[in-house]
């Protein structure tokens, strides 16, 4: 993965509060190895770094001490944002995992609204009309283009608080943005009780596969399928919400 900007271009185009700079650059390798444990091999680390120097150096000139926050909170969230940035923008997934991964989304979607419950792998292979072991590698493929799991479902700038697939420019937005995260709550709720926990245990308790697998005495690669399945759950879920709508969806998993 190249970086997108010139790390020199950014080094070298104007004076730099050099002190931040410097004094946070510990902060930034933390950020890139925490995140690298939670990314395929195939992310170097150094990109990552690299990324995150100029979430830094932007940081850094942007940032206002009178404002109240902590620079280090503040960089913290310009770094990771820059990396994340840096990670969609080199998406390497051939355009066939993208389609079977819309064709998962819509069969969970089309099972889901007819059945009102959680679809089963075994419907979602017949609707696909393929295999349960073609179905269980396809749901392989795609996580790998879930790197970033749930921060997929926001949008730029690596702060959740403004990465929402709306905009933020008005009070009515802003009541959107509210109903989204309403929304997710309830589909992650709604969830499998499986996938909900492997959820809880990669995003809340930030354990990697291979740990999970430990708690749920499966394999690594069976948790990176159930974690790839949930995620394409919820975006079938809040289908709405990614076309623009900014609806909750048509039915309600009881």
């Amino acid at each position: 993965m190249a970086a997108h900007r010139s790390l020199q271009g950014y080094l070298s185009s104007a004076e730099q509060p050099e002190a931040l700079v410097a004094a946070h650059i510990e902060l930034v390798h933390r950020i890139a190895h925490h995140l690298a444990a939670r990314l395929p091999a195939s992310v170097q680390i150094d990109d990552l770094i690299q990324s995150g120097m100029i979430g830094l150096i932007e940081a850094s000139r942007q940032f206002q001490s009178g404002q109240g926050a902590v620079f280090a909170t503040y960089a913290g969230i310009r770094i990771r944002g820059a990396m994340i940035d840096e990670l969609r923008r080199a998406d390497w997934a051939p355009r066939s995992v993208h389609r079977n991964s819309r064709r998962v989304a819509a069969a969970i979607a089309t099972i889901e609204g007819r059945e009102g419950r959680a679809a089963r792998d075994s419907e979602i292979a017949a609707v696909l009309e393929v295999s349960l072991s073609d179905y269980h590698a396809m749901l392989q493929d795609s996580a790998g283009t879930h790197l970033l799991g749930i921060d997929d479902f926001f949008g730029e700038e690596g702060d959740p608080d403004r990465r929402l697939p709306i905009g933020l420019n008005t009070p009515g937005d802003e009541v959107e943005s509210d109903q989204f995260r309403t929304a997710l709550a309830d589909a992650i709720a709604d969830l499998p009780e499986k996938e909900r926990l492997v959820l809880a245990l990669y995003y809340n308790e930030e354990l990697n596969l291979r740990e999970i697998g430990a708690v749920l005495e499966v394999t690594e690669s069976r948790v990176s399928q159930i974690r790839s399945q949930a995620i394409l759950r919820l975006r079938a879920r809040l289908h709405d919400w990614f076309n623009g709508g900014g609806q909750t969806p048509a039915y309600r998993i009881e």
